[in-house]
């Protein structure tokens, strides 16, 4: 499904159970990742209508010239919301999407019955490193042009051994695959960092006090969540999991989703 958020900007929605009468779950992916990351959990959220979003310039997405930064991308899901006429909808972000969705619930609160942030959610980049240039230098992300697909795809395979196949392609898709099997980024460097930027600029905590929905925060391995500002929240860690915890036990990360329904 294609919806127009904006002049000339339309992002891509994967719709699950539309007939569905349950309360309705939107998805949100993290930095360069893409909505298909979350079909193996939609897929365990049977009787709920799911809508799992692709970002502009990920997945499927427009790729319009502005707008990379975590409050622009809040907009546009309260935008989808609205042109879907969706009811108040349990909103799970992993990663960056963990800081957008904080943002939609604080911004937007009528959208949002309860709130899950899938190892994100609490990124604060600016309490990570000690200046921007710092950050940027370490998380600008690599060249992927000597890279084929059939290589990246073998490398998730071994590094990832308990991912099904679907979550090893739904990761190639964070690339566009093209001729000779090369791979280039759906989202550019320059608005990779952009993001980033904002990441540094704009983090969550600041809104958390405006949070009013319940708050299942849900990180990964050895991440250490700062939720103080929060008002109604519990933590459900995955010891060892991976950061994409979403592709790695999507049957788990969706009971978890599913103790949320009110």
């Amino acid at each position: 499904m294609r919806v127009r958020v904006g002049e000339g900007v339309s992002l891509n929605v994967r719709v699950f159970g539309a007939d569905a009468r349950g309360t309705p779950f939107l998805l949100v992916h993290g930095l360069s990742s893409n909505a298909r990351l979350w079909d193996g959990v939609a897929a365990a959220l049977a009787g709920h209508p799911v809508y799992a979003v692709d970002l502009r310039s990920h997945g499927e997405s427009d790729a319009p010239p502005t707008g990379y930064d975590t409050a622009t991308a809040a907009d546009d899901l309260a935008a989808v919301c609205d042109l879907l006429d969706l009811p108040a909808a349990i909103v799970a972000g992993q990663s960056w999407g963990g800081n957008v969705v904080v943002q939609l619930a604080a911004r937007f609160p009528s959208r949002v019955a309860a709130l899950a942030l899938v190892d994100g959610g609490w990124i604060h980049l600016a309490a990570r490193f000690p200046s921007w240039e710092a950050c940027a230098a370490r998380l600008r992300p690599p060249d992927v042009s000597a890279i084929t697909a059939t290589t990246l795809r073998a490398s998730l395979r071994a590094t990832h051994p308990d991912w099904e196949p679907w979550a090893i392609e739904a990761t190639i898709a964070n690339l566009a695959v093209g001729p000779g099997d090369s791979l280039r980024r759906r989202l550019p460097v320059d608005r990779h960092m952009s993001i980033l930027r904002s990441m540094w600029d704009d983090p969550p905590q600041p809104y958390y006090p405006r949070v009013e929905a319940p708050v299942l925060a849900i990180p990964a391995g050895s991440a250490e969540a700062d939720l103080a500002g929060l008002r109604d929240v519990k933590v459900r860690p995955y010891p060892g999991g991976d950061h994409d915890l979403h592709a790695q036990h999507p049957a788990s990360i969706a009971a978890d989703l599913l103790g949320l329904v009110p």
